[in-house]
């Protein structure tokens, strides 16, 4: 059974023990999340897809870890004026671990 959730802008298609990064989530490693904006849950032909929500479906997940991820460089330049900017991102993430889809 897989399920189709929506976090920090982005859709996600998620299945049971799957582990991966979100944007960032209140709490610490150990904390329980539950993801109620769910847009399709089921598994082949038992597949239900909400409009724009499924009623009454959610995703319990479990807070793995807080990190930053990689460095990003925005480089901006005007070519023969000598005009150069530079400038570094890292983006504040979430490691979360599926639990449950209900």
């Amino acid at each position: 059974m897989y399920a189709v959730i929506t976090t920090g802008g982005k859709q996600f298609k998620v299945q049971e023990k799957d582990v991966f990064s979100v944007e960032h989530l209140e709490g610490e490693a150990g904390t329980k999340v539950v993801f109620d904006k769910v847009l399709a849950i089921g598994e082949g032909a038992d597949l239900k897809v909400g409009t724009p929500l499924v009623e009454g479906a959610k995703v319990e997940a479990e807070i793995v870890e807080q990190f930053r991820g990689p460095k990003l460089i925005a480089f901006k330049m005007k070519r023969r004026k000598g005009c150069r900017k530079r400038k570094g991102h890292r983006q504040e993430l979430t490691k979360i671990r599926i639990l449950s889809i209900a």
